[in-house]
């Protein structure tokens, strides 16, 4: 698929992705202050949009949120094989610890690929939107979880964490198989799974923790020189490796406690 998207962006855009270098402040939708921005708009257009849709008639928008979701199937799919192209043989020829920690293990290689997912964080608001409009029932967890992941991609992305890879490759996958869930319910299909589909997520939190905390432990014992056992430094920013301990953390927790009141 490489090859494809190398053609395809050069067509569109006159450069390859593989030249792509994100900065901070200078790619779109690369400042603190964009995202902080973006965040309360989203947060602004959620009240303010139920407010709003307390005096309406809810929409019904059946066939735009199909096509809402069975886009994000697609764009989920190609991007988690546009990964594991490269993580596979990463794993393959490196090992399990150098493709989480070693500083080559983040390159531009992945870095496009890790941009690309934060843009579909802004585009997966619209989940929300959608809800709004509908005038369905807003969890906390479903608004909770859409900002904080956008902030979460964001901060990973400017940290440069070597890990990051682990939970977007989980993420994308479980979220090929919610957004096709999520598609065909929407126009009435019914599916037995949907208590394994929150297992699934459950899942995915508790082994995005296990490596997350693994990398933190390693790179903290070796950088302050802790005299206990640790594989060696990790690369990354020790401030994103925090962000991201505590917001999928508190997933976890709110995934669960979701299991626990539903099933």
């Amino acid at each position: 698929l490489e090859p494809i998207l190398h053609k395809l962006t050069f067509a569109i855009f006159g450069t390859s992705h593989r030249d792509f270098t994100f900065t901070a402040g200078q790619t779109f939708l690369s400042s603190d202050a964009q995202v902080a921005a973006g965040i309360v708009t989203y947060l602004s257009l959620v009240f303010g949009g139920k407010y709003l849709m307390s005096q309406r008639e809810p929409y019904k928008l059946k066939t735009l949120f199909f096509w809402h979701n069975i886009i994000l199937v697609a764009v989920s799919a190609v991007l988690l094989l546009l990964m594991l192209e490269v993580i596979v043989p990463m794993f393959w020829h490196h090992g399990f610890f150098w493709s989480i920690c070693d500083s080559r293990a983040y390159g531009k290689h992945l870095e496009y690929l890790y941009y690309f997912n934060y843009l579909i964080k802004w585009w997966e608001l619209l989940d929300t939107m959608f809800l709004v409009a509908k005038k369905k029932p807003l969890e906390f967890l479903h608004v909770y979880h859409h900002a904080a992941t956008m902030l979460l991609t964001f901060v990973e992305l400017k940290g440069q964490t070597a890990v990051q890879w682990v939970p977007i490759v989980l993420n994308l996958f479980v979220h090929v198989v919610m957004y096709y869930y999520y598609a065909w319910t929407s126009v009435g299909k019914k599916f037995w799974w949907k208590r394994h589909l929150t297992t699934l997520q459950i899942t995915q939190f508790i082994i995005d923790i296990f490596v997350i905390y693994l990398v933190m432990w390693t790179h903290m014992s070796a950088s302050r020189d802790w005299p206990v056992w640790h594989l060696g430094d990790c690369y990354g920013e020790e401030f994103a490796g925090f962000v991201g301990m505590g917001i999928i953390s508190s997933y976890l927790y709110l995934f669960v406690v979701l299991f626990v009141e539903t099933y």
